[in-house]
């Protein structure tokens, strides 16, 4: 039975194409023989190996066929319309990069460039060619020409091509850019490695970080056929971002059906394959912008860890409920085969919610939790099972709060309060609060501010108790006490790994209860996190509560989902605002690109909602005209009341779409769903609805606040809209009703109506 190797390109199918082009492929792979397949050599072609064969009447698939000792191989190029699969074919070669080793497929325009792309160094051009310049009088005076720079200044074309093995016309082009948008033209039109590579140096990384990165050394020694050889430079590390082998057919399906939307289930960078495979000697964190593949690599981990060690109980976690379950999705999606664990402390993964974690540990741990409530809440209690509403803050602040400020009269102020202050610290008394670090709170409490403000605790507390509930961050703080004491008196503990995604949301309890789960040892947290799309709690630093990240932290910042333009846009939301990662340093972003290009995004001002909605059921008609698939098209909105409207005014205008909540996403209609919801989804069309003055931030107009919580709650704002942006995939458009918001006075794209 043929091997089968897809190409990215090959995954990219119509979907008209996609049930033809499996069952050509799975016939493939079985018999190669097969006489309705028609494999066929091409005359004239540049490479020897390529074939096309029959997908229907009137399409061809493109192939290399290879052999070696262990049998046939054939690596599937693409599909197109005959006519054009033959000329492809005719001109496109699969071989080696004389280099590095990397298997490649390259286009040959002309005879000449048969050779190989590179062989010999290639001399650096002049940075500055000059026209030949007429005959001038003597006394003239020479005009002194400046140095002309561009995205790669300071990187010549011997490095490029010597060094990296990057083509030597791809390189010459790359040295002369202007522009960043030359440069992304230039990468976006070379073999993947390439492009990512010269992106990577565009944003000031070495060559020899970018050979790091990309697991890119020097060619090997020759061994065995030339078969043999590009075979195995299509398992380089670099190579695996373009190729991957197809292992059965259901792989095969998941491939195609996946396409574009599914290509991070198989094509992944090298630097997120390291990540997802490395072997780290304590708790390890990946941060990285919205895009760059944190949770891919979570997935794949989770994966990896669970075929490395059968048996092993693994947690892979995350702030909300839908991510989870959309992670479960995916998790199904990249391996059905994955054991699975349904319940805490069983082998495979489990999947699930922060909160739903802790609700399950109080649940197993039954009437023993009644010690760890004392030592969390100074009263002990095996009634855990409610949740605390959020207006009782209100309720105790009015029978209790009278003696402080009114900034501090706010449930925004004590919910923080209780929740960095009082539960990491496991305060139970007045005597101890008044002990209590309060580092990072913003506001000083002098000592008679202490007792008022515990004097609201002490209500809150009391009412709860009444009520027989416990909020969520006491119920991940009792859970996490719970695992420390059964550990600590030789019970062990309920995971071998656990990983985090969204780790910039999570609140000190929920990493208080992540430590519990695993205990110290090699591989036991893997966490991902972005700053920038901290859209719940506040900011916390992991040293605090145990969790030691020093020397074990690496960024990802290769966005692989949206445009450069939606990117530079989304970034723009962010100036002004100061963002810490969760180990206390400066979260910088000034170094984040894309690798793809695409249209400015579209700003649409309106006079009035009427107008605005007018302008969104025009741009949703356009892009469904266009044939985009409905449900990849989404309008996010700040909150249920406004998609609502949205969803209404909508459908007077003749445009069917579907609000989403909790629930999946259903194909047939365009989506509307508020900015929080949209965290974790990805869409080819975006548009962001009533970012209006007075709407947008929405957060500082619900809330009485200090001015240090004032101003953290407005870095969320601009991240929810930052998270909203980077939703897009291909096109952005922001519109407003009215002023638009303050939070778009940096930002930037494309003219009104544009």
């Amino acid at each position: 039975m043929p091997t089968i190797v897809m190409t990215k390109l090959a995954s990219k199918l119509d979907p008209s194409l996609k049930k033809k082009a499996f069952a050509f492929l799975e016939k493939l792979a079985e018999d190669d023989t097969t006489p309705g397949l028609h494999i066929e050599p091409i005359n004239g072609s540049a490479d020897t190996k390529v074939r096309t064969g029959r997908v229907d009447a009137g399409f061809r698939a493109v192939l290399f066929k290879m052999t070696s000792p262990e049998g046939t191989s054939y690596v599937v190029h693409g599909i197109w319309p005959h006519d054009d699969a033959i000329t492809v074919a005719k001109k496109t070669v699969l071989s080696l990069n004389p280099v590095n080793g990397v298997a490649e497929v390259r286009t040959i325009e002309t005879p000449a460039e048969l050779a190989p792309p590179v062989v010999a160094p290639v001399p650096e051009p002049e940075r500055v060619v000059a026209e030949k310049a007429a005959p001038v009088e003597e006394e003239a005076v020479p005009v002194e020409v400046g140095p002309v720079t561009g995205p790669l200044d300071g990187v010549d074309v011997t490095a490029l091509t010597e060094d990296l093995g990057i083509e030597a016309g791809v390189a010459r082009a790359a040295v002369g850019t202007r522009s960043e948008d030359e440069l992304l033209d230039i990468a976006g039109n070379a073999v993947e490695w390439q492009g990512l590579a010269l992106l990577d140096l565009a944003a000031g990384h070495t060559v020899n970080e970018v050979k790091d990165k990309l697991g890119i050394g020097a060619a090997p020694a020759p061994a065995g056929t030339d078969d043999e050889a590009i075979l195995e430079g299509l398992r380089h590390p670099a190579a695996q971002m373009s190729f991957t082998y197809i292992e059965n057919s259901e792989e095969l399906r998941r491939v195609i059906e996946g396409g574009d939307f599914g290509a991070w289930r198989v094509f992944l960078h090298p630097e997120q394959r390291q990540y997802a495979e490395k072997e780290y000697n304590g708790p390890f964190r990946l941060s990285g912008g919205a895009g760059t593949g944190k949770t891919v690599v979570l997935l794949h981990r989770a994966r990896n860890l669970a075929r490395r060690e059968p048996g092993a109980r693994i947690v892979l976690t995350t702030f909300t409920k839908n991510l989870a379950e959309a992670m479960s999705r995916d998790l199904e999606r990249l391996d059905p085969g994955l054991p699975r664990a349904d319940q805490l402390g069983g082998a495979g993964v489990h999947v699930t919610g922060i909160d739903a974690l802790a609700s399950a540990v109080l649940r197993a741990a039954g009437a023993d939790v009644e010690r760890d409530a004392q030592t969390v809440l100074g009263v002990g209690s095996t009634r855990l099972a409610g949740r605390t509403p959020h207006e009782v803050w209100r309720d105790a602040i009015e029978d209790h709060g009278g003696g402080l400020p009114e900034a501090l009269r706010s449930t925004s102020f004590f919910a923080a309060e209780y929740s960095a202050v009082v539960l990491p610290q496991l305060i139970t008394t007045r005597e101890a609060y008044f002990r209590a670090r309060r580092t990072g709170r913003g506001v000083a409490l002098d000592r008679g501010k202490r007792a008022a403000v515990w004097d609201v605790i002490e209500s809150y507390r009391a009412k709860a108790r009444m009520d027989e509930t416990i909020d969520f961050h006491e119920a991940a703080a009792i859970a996490a006490v719970h695992l420390r004491r059964v550990a600590a008196e030789g019970g062990g503990h309920v995971a071998d790994h656990v990983l985090v995604d969204e780790g910039q949301d999570l609140a000190p309890a929920h990493w208080m209860l992540l430590r519990a789960l695993a205990g110290e040892h090699a591989n036991d947290l893997f966490i991902a996190e972005d700053s920038h799309q901290r859209i719940y709690g506040q900011k916390v630093t992991l040293s605090q509560y145990g969790i030691a990240i020093v020397g074990r932290s690496r960024r990802l910042t290769l966005n692989y989902r949206t445009t450069a333009q939606n990117l530079g846009y989304a970034m723009s939301v962010l100036s002004g605002g100061e963002y810490v990662d969760l180990e206390d340093g400066a979260e910088e972003h000034g170094d984040y690109r894309s690798a793809r290009s695409g249209p400015a995004p579209r700003l649409l001002p309106a006079g009035g909602l009427g107008e605005e909605l007018d302008n969104a059921a025009g741009l949703l008609r356009a892009w469904l005209d266009a044939g985009v698939v409905p449900e990849t098209i989404a309008v996010l909105v700040r909150d249920r009341w406004k998609a609502d409207q949205v969803v209404n005014g909508l459908g007077d205008r003749g445009v069917v779409v579907r609000a989403v909540d909790r629930e999946k996403i259903q194909p047939g209609q365009p989506v509307v769903m508020t900015m929080h919801r949209a965290k974790g989804t990805e869409f080819s069309r975006v548009l962001l609805f009533g970012v209006s003055e007075g709407s947008v931030p929405a957060a500082l107009r619900e809330e009485q606040y200090d001015d240090a919580a004032a101003s953290d709650a407005l870095l969320r704002e601009r991240s929810l809209v930052y998270v909203a942006a980077t939703r897009a995939r291909d096109e952005l458009a922001v519109s407003w009703s009215g002023k638009k918001s303050n939070i778009l006075s940096d930002a930037t794209a494309a003219e009104p109506g544009d």
